[in-house]
């Protein structure tokens, strides 16, 4: 099950390069969500967030969380995602 830990407020004078991004964890859950790409020098793919050790947790926003079990999916308005436990990650076709 998704625990929800934290949530976190985007300034409104901070600017983001959101992309829509799908996971895959080792529970089965899948994640539809958006990550800020415009994080600085060397991370403008997906997969330069996903791989990078600086941070050890992906954030989402807007995220909807697809359990296994679950019938309903979860709305997360933030969502902190271990990256020890992304299977894999893909950017919304459209963006790719």
């Amino acid at each position: 099950m998704t625990e929800v830990i934290a949530t976190y407020e985007v300034p409104p004078n901070k600017k983001i390069e959101a992309r829509i991004v799908r996971l895959k964890l080792i529970d089965g859950t899948r994640i539809s969500g958006q990550i800020n790409i415009k994080r600085g020098s060397g991370f403008d793919r997906v997969s330069d967030l996903v791989s990078s050790n600086k941070e050890p947790f992906l954030v989402l926003i807007d995220a909807t969380a697809y359990e296994a079990d679950v019938e309903k999916p979860v709305k997360h308005k933030t969502l902190f995602v271990n990256k020890n436990h992304i299977i894999w990650a893909v950017p919304e076709e459209s963006q790719k």
